[in-house]
């Protein structure tokens, strides 16, 4: 693994989520003693009861054998360790997808503090990589071909707003899909009554949840815009790892993924240094978007529940989650340590002898004789060339309303890739700015 282990994986392993759930069952009878529901003594023993290594492991195992049910052993369990009295008020008028979307619900929002801090991180170091290179011209390219020169600092600015919309997608979110459920059954407070909704409320508050309008066992539609959400972060981050990919190749190699000292890239070849981070950040980016279609198929719930898309929408929330972790782990490693060679750039800049330059030329031409005059006599130069007769500036020079309008020194100059850049320095710099911003803000952000 070449990159800092973000730490989301452990957070949906088995002894987290039922730690979560029992971090719920606690909250739900602190809950239900403010309101006198249950004794305050019972709700004293279960929240001091409710961790999983006071629990016998073996007794749940066993009781997952034999129920297969993901929940009731484990309420057998607590109910046992806090003892008769107590034990009797464990898990009152809950049923078990209340407890276990409220515990997932809240270690999502403990992975979604780590991706605020991932893109805080990500966005300070594209910052510094749009400023280094914001007058690093290259070619830009259209359809694979050569386009109009660029510089690698609009490349990057490109990255950070997309970046930074995806940041604004989290952010709105959140008050919306980190929510706690506790309406029972069905989802209608039968077993709560009239004070359902306030137990519910504090329960949340307990867990630092938001409380749900309705807390209907069919709603999907959180998971899923979380989950759809992830997929177009995992979409930008696959583009930009692509296009690393891309720009590593020895027939471009203007850019590199950071390869330490010691990296093997073949048990044979001994030259190779592949762009690992890349390809496995457009492999997971391909798992976390082939989430989106499950999740969105899981909001299709018949009734009042249904086990199997409940299933689903884990199933599709955990992958997503765990793969957008590593993903942006990985892009951290890009941004933070991407190599650029502005001689190659410059070397593949000129390939053409000049002829990604033909707009400027056309453009200047365009002045005193009309757009598509001075088209049709660069095109005409650009195909004497093609066809092998000259080079460009030859052809330039040999049409004698080019060389009337321009003359010899106006199409060299016209031919200075630095000039026409159009304002990818100013763009660079400002996307450099607006990313230092929103990093200091997400750095800060707390919910």
């Amino acid at each position: 693994m070449r990159f800092a282990d973000p730490g989301i994986r452990p957070l949906f392993e088995e002894a987290s989520r039922w730690q979560s759930w029992l971090n719920v069952e606690a909250a739900l009878a602190k809950a239900q003693a403010e309101l006198d529901i249950i004794p305050g003594s019972a709700a004293q023993t279960i929240v001091k009861q409710a961790y999983l290594e006071k629990l016998d492991d073996n007794a749940i195992r066993q009781g997952l054998l034999r129920t297969g049910h993901p929940l009731v052993p484990i309420i057998w369990e607590l109910a046992r360790v806090c003892g008769d009295e107590a034990g009797g008020y464990v898990h009152w008028g809950a049923t078990t997808q209340n407890i276990r979307e409220a515990g997932d619900n809240v270690l999502l929002k403990t992975a979604h503090h780590t991706f605020i801090k991932q893109f805080a991180e990500i966005l300070q170091a594209l910052a510094d990589l749009a400023e280094r290179s914001a007058d690093m011209a290259m070619a830009g390219r259209t359809h694979g071909q050569h386009a109009v020169p660029i510089t690698f600092g609009y490349k990057v600015a490109v990255w950070i707003d997309e970046l930074i919309r995806h940041t604004e997608r989290l952010r709105a979110l959140e008050d919306r899909v980190f929510v706690a459920m506790m309406g029972g059954a069905a989802g209608t407070y039968a077993s709560l009554g009239s004070q359902g909704p306030e137990v519910q409320t504090r329960m949340a508050r307990h867990l630092g949840l938001s409380s749900a309008n309705v807390p209907s066992r069919t709603h999907g539609d959180r998971e899923a815009e979380y989950v759809t959400t992830l997929a177009l972060i995992a979409a930008t981050a696959a583009k930009i790892g692509n296009e690393v990919y891309v720009l590593m190749k020895q027939e471009f190699a203007e850019a590199s993924e950071p390869i330490p000292a010691g990296t093997v890239g073949s048990s044979t070849m001994p030259q190779k240094r592949n762009p690992i981070l890349c390809q496995d950040i457009v492999a997971d980016a391909a798992r976390v978007r082939a989430m989106a279609p499950l999740a969105l198929e899981s909001m299709l719930t018949e009734h009042e529940a249904n086990r199997a898309t409940s299933v689903m929408m884990r199933d599709a929330l955990t992958e997503a989650t765990i793969s957008t972790g590593d993903i942006l782990a990985r892009l951290i490693e890009i941004a933070k340590g991407m190599t650029l060679d502005p001689d190659r750039m410059r070397q593949n800049l000129d390939l053409t002898g000049g002829m990604i330059l033909s707009e400027s030329i056309m453009m200047e031409l365009g002045t005193s004789m009309g757009r598509q005059v001075a088209h049709d006599l660069v095109y005409d130069a650009v195909e004497e060339v093609r066809a092998g007769r000259t080079n460009f500036s030859a052809a330039l020079s040999n049409e004698p309303q080019i060389q009337k309008h321009l003359g010899t020194d106006g199409v060299a100059r016209l031919k200075d890739p630095s000039l026409y850049s159009g304002l990818c320095r100013d763009m660079a710099l400002d996307q450099a700015k607006k990313a230092r911003e929103v990093a200091q803000e997400l750095a800060s952000h707390r919910r």
